[in-house]
Formats: structure tokens, C-alpha cells, sequence
């Protein structure tokens, strides 16, 4: 067993003060009794090397190094030496050449992982007693590993911790530029009311000063700009959806009058019979089906589908729920009829379905469809910005959590 640390190294090498604290240090704060696993040791130094200041290459030799301690344990007990020759060294350094190893071995004894127990004439070697085991050894001492086990370990752990941060935060910029661009565009594709423009130029000033390899700080930066012109986004978006809301609110007062009996159907409109439309109107579509995929309808307003029997798998699906669901709202023929002709059976069915996930902050189904039935024979309603706002709001908070 290791009990002493020779001070002075061979030949020509100069003695100095830092190699005589170090020394010094291995032999006073040699944790007694500690066992470390050396390969768990090596990779929390592989993972905290910025921190402990070493290099990969060097990390290479003292690899090797740690691949001549018989045990997989480090601890005094068995001693702290190993006394590889630079030949066998080099070979398990993958045929590193000898200077190169040389200098590597240097950045280690400077970096303070490994120290010289060098013998009389400067060969490494060990003396073994009767018994067999090592009495005594000359060549790389492993002590200081043992003596900063909890320091490499610390190091790693702020490393793995400031990686996840960076990754984290890497993520949430890639969701708010995509969020972020797909939104804008869909606004100006709409001509929704706000300052696109503006928005648009503040989004790619940010976006093309991004650096491809950018730091935490930076990152958090770049998030904390791009999180302010989201919110300035959902701003606009959300006036546009409460002005479609209100518009339709004021249009029409229609309430629901409670009555005595529960299962009574309440008519919250006026008959088809009493309205003068005609049962079958010739189809008028102010607003030509835009092709929405059905499976975003559906994602924008996914409740329509517990209205469904067999389910939602073609618009065919979609539109005799929609009808079926307009009863439920309390619309009446009447005003399913003027939306039909206005803007035709399949944004009619989309509208239902977006209105039916409103349904708690309508106060009156029939009267908001009779006006963006209105809007729309002026041209001033369309289908799509209704399903993106339905859509942000029912699908994107899954999308942006974490």
C-alpha cells in the first residue's frame, strides 16, 4: 500500500511549488476508506471536462491509464499506482505517438488529475513481497482522481444541467418561430385586421440573427423577443375572433325563454313555415368551399364528433352531424337554410362545428349564424380565420406545453 509520495521528480525535470502542494494535497485529503468506481469516475471527467480543463485527447491516455488499475475500484487500500511503460501506453492509446502521449500525459499532471511517483532511475516498475502483491511502485499516482471524485461528479452534473436548459430552451424557440410564422401567414392569407406587416419584419429580424451555434444566454434572449411578438399574435388573433362574437351578439338579441317542462323543444327562431323561405332555396354560395382538410376541422372542433354515431370519416359525415347538431343548438331551419345558400354546405357544416365549440360563450346560436350569414353576403365574413382562431384554441396549447 501507498504510504509515501516522493517529492522531487527524476532527472531534469524541475521541482516546483504547485507540484509539492499538489502532492501534498493527495496525501492530507485522501478520502480514508472511499471506493469509487473509476469508469463512472471517467465519464462524469468526459462530461465535466470544460470545467476541469482538459482536453478529449488527453482524456484518451488517462483512459489507458485507468485501464492498467487492476481493480474498478479506486481506493488506497489497494494502492493508487499504475506503472505502465510509454510503449504499452501508447498501444492502448490507439498507437498514439510517443510525443504526443508525452504531451498529454503533461496536460494531466498540469490539469491536477494524476501525479509522479518516479523511482531512482525513471522507469516505472513496482516491487512485489513474498505474498505476491505490490510492496511498492513507482509510476502515476491516481490519489488526486480519489481526492476530487465529488468535485468531477459536481462538474458533470452542472454540465448535464446546463445541456437539458440549452435543449429546453432550443425547443421552445423552433415552436415559437413555427407557430409564429403559420400564424402570421394565415392572417395575412385572410387579411385579418392587425399590423402583419410589422409583426412579419419584427419575427424575421429576429429569426436571420440567430447564430447556428448559439449560447443559453443567447438563446433565452432571442426566446424572450420571439415570446413578446407571439403574444402581440394571439392578441390580434383573439380580436379578430371576439369581433366576430360581438358582431354576432348584437345583431341579434334571440334569448332562451325558460319553460316549465324540461323536455320541451325551445325555438329560439322562427319556423321555416312562418319565416317565407322556402323548404329547398336555389343554392347561392357567396363563399366557394375553400377545401379545408377535414382532419383540421376536426382538430379545431373536435366536439362535433361526440354527435356522430358512427363517427367522422368523410365530410358527407361532417354535414349530416351538422345538421343533425343544429337542432341541438336551437337554430332554426330557417336560419340552417340562409346559411346554406350563402355559403354552402360544407362551410355551413364547418361554421356549426366551430360555433358548437363556442357553445358556452354564444348566448345565441341562431342569431350568430342569421349574422355571419349577413357578413357573409357582404363579403365580409369567411370561413377560414373562424377555423384557424378554433384551432389555436383547441389545438395549439398541447402543441406549446413544455
Amino acid at each position: 500500500m501507498e504510504t509515501h509520495i516522493a517529492v522531487t521528480p527524476f532527472g531534469a525535470r524541475p521541482m516546483s511549488f504547485a507540484l509539492l502542494a499538489a502532492q501534498q494535497s493527495s496525501r492530507q485529503n485522501l478520502p480514508a476508506g472511499r471506493a469509487v468506481d473509476k469508469w463512472q469516475l471517467y465519464k462524469d471527467l468526459c462530461e465535466g471536462k470544460t470545467i476541469i480543463g482538459v482536453s478529449d485527447r488527453s482524456l484518451a491516455v488517462l483512459s489507458a491509464l485507468l485501464s492498467f488499475y487492476p481493480d474498478s475500484e479506486l481506493t488506497e487500500e489497494n494502492g493508487l499506482i499504475v506503472f505502465p511503460s510509454n510503449k504499452q501506453l501508447s498501444l492502448r492509446a490507439h498507437g498514439m505517438p510517443d510525443p504526443t502521449l508525452r504531451r498529454h500525459l503533461a496536460a494531466l499532471l498540469t490539469a491536477g488529475l494524476i501525479l509522479r511517483r518516479d523511482s531512482p532511475n525513471g522507469k516505472r516498475y513496482a516491487h512485489k513481497g513474498r505474498a505476491g502483491d505490490i510492496a511498492e511502485a513507482f509510476g502515476f499516482s491516481l490519489a488526486p482522481l480519489l481526492v476530487r471524485a465529488d468535485e468531477i461528479a459536481a462538474a458533470a452534473e452542472q454540465v448535464r444541467a446546463e445541456n437539458a436548459a440549452l435543449r429546453l430552451t432550443r425547443e421552445r424557440v423552433t415552436l415559437q418561430r413555427r407557430d409564429i410564422y403559420k400564424l402570421i401567414e394565415v392572417a395575412l392569407e385572410e387579411s385579418l385586421a392587425g399590423n402583419w406587416q410589422v409583426l412579419w419584419s419584427r419575427f424575421r429580424a429576429v429569426v436571420d440573427t440567430i447564430p447556428r451555434r448559439a449560447s443559453l444566454v443567447e438563446l433565452e434572449a432571442i426566446l424572450a423577443e420571439l415570446s413578446a411578438i407571439r403574444e402581440e399574435v394571439d392578441s390580434a388573433l383573439n380580436f379578430n375572433d371576439n369581433d366576430e362574437i360581438i358582431s354576432g351578439n348584437d345583431a341579434h338579441s334571440d334569448r332562451q325563454q325558460s319553460e316549465s317542462n324540461p323536455d320541451s323543444y325551445l325555438e329560439l327562431e322562427p319556423a321555416l313555415d312562418q319565416s317565407g323561405v322556402p323548404a329547398e332555396p336555389g343554392r347561392r354560395t357567396t363563399e366557394p368551399s375553400k377545401g379545408f382538410p377535414l382532419g383540421l376541422v376536426l382538430k379545431a372542433c373536435p366536439d362535433i364528433e361526440d354527435y356522430a354515431a358512427g363517427g367522422i370519416s368523410s365530410w358527407r359525415d361532417l354535414m349530416a352531424t351538422a345538421a343533425q347538431v343544429r337542432g341541438y343548438l336551437g337554430i332554426s331551419p330557417s336560419a340552417y337554410a340562409e346559411a346554406l345558400d350563402a355559403l354552402g354546405q360544407e362551410n355551413t357544416a364547418v361554421v356549426i362545428a366551430c360555433i358548437l365549440q363556442r357553445a358556452q360563450h354564444i348566448h345565441s346560436a341562431g342569431g350568430y349564424l342569421r349574422s355571419l350569414t349577413d357578413k357573409a353576403r357582404a363579403g365580409e365574413f369567411s370561413v377560414g380565420p373562424m377555423l384557424m382562431a378554433a384551432l389555436k384554441t383547441n389545438a395549439m396549447p398541447a402543441r406549446m406545453t413544455g
